[in-house]
């Protein structure tokens, strides 16, 4: 398997299990209550757009900013795996509520709720943020850099017609699938969140220690 494709189904995996879809759907619904289906529909693209420039903003600049800070990326690499960790055992356990902030059943402008909280932070979270940003460094590293951006730059694009997908038809989705099927997939999505913050903490100390001159 080429390793651009595997890097795109990492990313791809990695930025669908933190949107979770079916979670955001049913808060998308609690704030669209009082909205047509045809305002409805508007508000699910927009928040889309939104979350989908936030992301390439961040995988294009965001090892610039780092660089600004003086911030290495590794250290970004283990913190996101932290916040990735602490999600997943969260969403698991039940515990989570959507990570949203924002008010359920809010009767703000539809382009309020579009931009917050729906595209930030419900769709690009800190998780979001940390997990583009560590992407960042398999590119700088890969021997192929235009490829693997263009990877990572698709699971992107994907993750998001998905997740638009799922807020255009949320009402049959949630009728389909049910309250307790969307709490089984958020556990299981969970789990996966929480190995995948693991690997990202490993991964991240290792470099950390490669760059001292620690080598195991």
């Amino acid at each position: 398997m080429a390793p651009e494709f595997t890097l795109f189904l990492s990313a791809f995996g990695t930025l669908l299990a933190l949107i979770n879809p079916l979670e955001a759907l049913s808060v998308f619904l609690s704030l669209t209550k009082d909205q047509d289906e045809k305002q409805r529909r508007s508000i699910a693209l927009r928040s889309c757009l939104y979350a989908l420039l936030l992301m390439f903003l961040f995988l294009i600049f965001g090892t610039l900013i780092l660089r600004i800070f003086g911030v290495p990326l590794s250290m970004v690499r283990m913190s996101g795996g932290l916040i990735l960790i602490q999600i997943g055992f969260s969403l698991f356990s039940g515990s989570a509520s959507n990570f949203g902030g924002g008010p359920k059943g809010s009767s703000d402008e539809p382009a309020d709720i579009a931009f917050a909280p729906l595209a930030m932070p419900i769709m690009f979270g800190p998780g979001a943020i940390a997990t583009i940003i560590g992407m960042t460094s398999l590119v700088r590293h890969s021997k192929a850099e235009l490829s693997s951006f263009l990877a990572i730059a698709s699971a992107i694009i994907v993750t998001m017609a998905v997740t638009y997908l799922c807020l255009f038809r949320a009402q049959a989705i949630l009728r389909l699938v049910g309250a307790k099927g969307v709490d089984a997939v958020t556990r299981i999505i969970g789990f996966f969140l929480a190995t995948m913050g693991i690997r990202l903490l490993f991964d991240g100390a290792m470099e950390a220690l490669q760059a001292y001159g620690v080598h195991l």
